[in-house]
């Protein structure tokens, strides 16, 4: 099975998104209060405000929200939905500042918006930031399921302290530092469902699983925000930030489409990578164009740089290696699969 046999076709996403960026890029010279100074195709937009350089993005947590309501364990999911946002954000150098969140739910549930809460405030406490509002709606002819059913998303706001990170600097014979990942993070859940919930429950255990496949799939989103603004504080020289998401490596270009990715050193899957690829038999390029494969994070620095990264990360028990280098290129991305390299 692929990502697009299940429903989800990168490629046409992505031209969607194109088409929808350059209308919108009309909206950057309406503005009546700052510039905009970068808007669609990164991790987050910038806008310059006085003295002040804002960083916002918006995103949510997709089908992950249904392993919740067959769990019935709705305190993680709002992690999960603050992570989408501020590991974004961190990639242009922002400090996470502000959160709003959006829940749209079916009927109204008291225990359950307190229950998504809870994890909303678990997320911001990690990236040292506040909740100052957002939206409850109650929409019964727009959310189907169960009395559970719900959706969420958020939208953060962010400062950026001296140069954005855009990753124009990144370069040849720069190192790839992959940050692990606490499992599929909020991505690929269309896949990862289908392939493990048509054979098991959320209950039943499964071969390279430590926790039962509800439990594995309910890992809450690994957030990033701390040792990242230590790294920058400390003017360790970063090149690039990369969110690693939907369409997994393959979404590094977006920092400098110059060069090449070549990326020689990703783990092999293990834990729920093993399984949904063991049960999906599922193409080894497959899974690594969309899972990030336990890598959720990647910083491109200069070698000099890479040790006191590597510290970094271990001090917030993150670990962290080296996963590739830089090479001349023209956006190309290389991995190193099975013994040998593959286009991703």
């Amino acid at each position: 099975m692929t990502y697009r046999d299940a429903g989800v076709n990168v490629s046409k996403i992505r031209t969607v998104q194109k088409s929808i960026g350059q209308i919108i890029s009309a909206t950057h010279r309406m503005i009546a209060a700052g510039k905009v100074v970068s808007g669609f195709g990164h991790y987050a937009g910038l806008i310059k405000l006085g003295s002040e350089l804002l960083a916002l993005h918006s995103d949510g947590v997709g089908t992950k929200v249904l392993v919740a309501q067959l769990m019935n364990k709705f305190d993680t999911v709002g992690v999960d939905c603050v992570a989408m946002n501020v590991n974004d954000v961190i990639c242009v150098g922002a400090q996470p500042v502000g959160f709003i969140d959006y829940v749209a739910v079916r009927q109204p549930n008291e225990w359950l918006l307190q229950e998504i809460a809870k994890g909303l405030v678990e997320g911001a406490r990690q990236s040292q930031m506040a909740i100052v509002g957002g939206e409850t709606a109650v929409l019964p002819d727009v959310i189907a399921g169960e009395e559970n059913a719900f959706d969420l998303a958020g939208m953060v706001m962010g400062v950026v302290n001296g140069k954005p990170i855009l990753g124009g600097a990144v370069k040849p014979r720069d190192v790839i530092l992959g940050v692990e990942s606490s499992g599929l993070h909020s991505n690929g859940y269309t896949l990862a469902r289908k392939i493990l919930l048509s054979k098991y429950s959320v209950d039943d255990n499964a071969d390279h699983l430590v926790q039962t496949v509800g439990e594995e799939l309910l890992i809450p989103t690994r957030i990033y925000v701390r040792p990242v603004m230590e790294i920058l504080k400390k003017k360790i020289r970063v090149h690039g930030l990369a969110n690693i998401t939907g369409g997994s490596f393959t979404k590094l270009p977006r920092l400098n489409a110059k060069v090449r990715y070549d990326l020689d050193g990703l783990p092999a899957p293990t834990g729920i990578f093993r399984q949904i690829q063991v049960d999906g038999e599922i193409d080894s390029k497959e899974m690594y164009r969309t899972f990030n494969m336990g890598v959720g994070f990647c910083v491109i620095a200069p070698k000099a740089s890479a040790d006191d990264i590597v510290s970094i990360c271990g001090k917030y028990k993150m670990r962290c290696k080296a996963i590739g280098m830089i090479e001349k290129g023209r956006g190309e991305v290389a991995a190193r699969i099975d013994g040998k390299k593959e286009a991703l």
